[in-house]
């Protein structure tokens, strides 16, 4: 009796994915059941069972019509986000200069769709958010990184030289920057602004300002320089302050004319009927939720200091994270925290690490697992 032919070996098939994109993993941080997670800038309070209760009722009455399409141009959303900004930043805008989408992710794509691309170049300042480089290799644009100084700043004279060296047609400023949490002044912004006018064929100036809710008292919006300033765009995000990240709602405010270049480049009705439902019952709660902003930056402000009392360096932060430095190998470090179900971030400059500010018990776990860690 002869022994059965063996099985076939499988054939990874040949598919034609673009050169650049050749090896490259996903985007992601670690998903991990522990019992502290600190990782991703969540904000670790659950909606209300009030909010929870409008959203559910929003939801169920907007699935009632989910055999038809969703308005897609969303414009009592866009309404609901000017009148928020209005309260939050001061700043009036008309429903026709708000935009959004699935997420601050998809608000960036669409602005690399519109105005980056094959022969044209995107500018940040690095060390910043590690998607920005991304979004430019999905369009095709290229990419220019210029350096914050040692306090994690952007040095005005310096921006304006990468400006007028590359022509860019997208500067990309993150304020306050993730990961290290620094907030720009108005005064770089405005020098950005002013060389980013100089470049040949236009160049749009974003300031993603996904944290901003939680910026410390006297730290400005860039939505107070939009009136004066066509070609600037201010990003925001429903997922930090107002706890919806589960949700997946960003949004920007702009001239209309931007605006309008980003409405060419989206997918059809691609905000579902769902999505725009949530979002709005949550903006009826704006003022509980802010509250809930307000023990968060006490929160923060607290852990700076206790890490800065046990003499280590941590960035100014004006988000709902803390970047700090550690002595040694901070992957170690890292998983010494794992291993006492605390999970944080491994990012940003070497021998720094990132954390999301949690509730008070939270952040006194997190402490004394750094403590015992550290071994101080």
């Amino acid at each position: 009796m002869t022994a059965p032919d063996p099985a076939p070996q499988a054939t990874r098939p040949v598919l034609p994915v673009r050169p650049e994109l050749a090896g490259e993993v996903p985007y992601g941080a670690p998903q991990l059941d522990v019992p502290v997670l600190l990782n991703v800038n969540e904000n670790p309070y659950a909606p209300s069972p009030e909010v929870v209760a409008d959203i559910a009722a929003a939801v169920a009455e907007a699935a009632t019509g989910l055999n038809r399409y969703p308005d897609r141009e969303f414009l009592a959303l866009r309404a609901d986000l000017a009148d928020y900004l209005a309260v939050e930043s001061g700043v009036r805008l008309e429903p026709e200069q708000v935009w959004a989408a699935n997420g601050s992710n998809e608000v960036m794509l669409h602005l690399l769709q519109a105005f980056g691309g094959p022969g044209r170049t995107a500018v940040s300042f690095a060390p910043t958010y590690s998607m920005y480089p991304e979004y430019a290799r999905d369009t095709h644009t290229r990419w220019v990184a210029g350096r914050r100084t040692e306090q994690f700043d952007v040095d005005p004279a310096e921006a304006r030289t990468l400006v007028a060296r590359e022509a860019p047609s997208v500067v990309l400023l993150t304020s306050p920057n993730n990961p290290t949490g620094t907030a720009l002044d108005l005064a770089t912004v405005r020098e950005v602004l002013d060389a980013a006018a100089e470049v040949p064929g236009g160049c749009v100036v974003v300031v993603d300002e996904a944290y901003a809710e939680f910026r410390r008292e006297g730290v400005d919006s860039a939505l107070t320089l939009l009136a004066e300033h066509p070609h600037l765009a201010v990003s925001r995000t429903m997922s930090k302050a107002f706890g919806l990240a589960g949700a997946r709602v960003g949004y920007l405010a702009a001239s209309r004319e931007l605006v309008d270049a980003l409405r060419v480049v989206r997918l059809p009705y691609h905000l579902s009927a769902v999505t725009q439902a949530t979002a709005r019952a949550a903006l009826r709660h704006a003022p509980e939720l802010m509250a809930q902003v307000g023990s968060l930056r006490a929160e923060r402000d607290g852990l700076v200091a206790t890490l800065r009392g046990r003499g280590l360096r941590v960035a100014e932060s004006d988000a709902n994270f803390v970047l700090f430095q550690v002595h040694g190998d901070r992957h170690e470090i890292w998983q010494g925290l794992l291993d006492r179900g605390v999970l944080i971030r491994e990012v940003g400059p070497e021998g720094w690490l990132r954390v999301s500010v949690g509730t008070p018990e939270e952040t006194a776990a997190l402490t004394a697992a750094l403590w015992e860690v550290l071994g101080t």
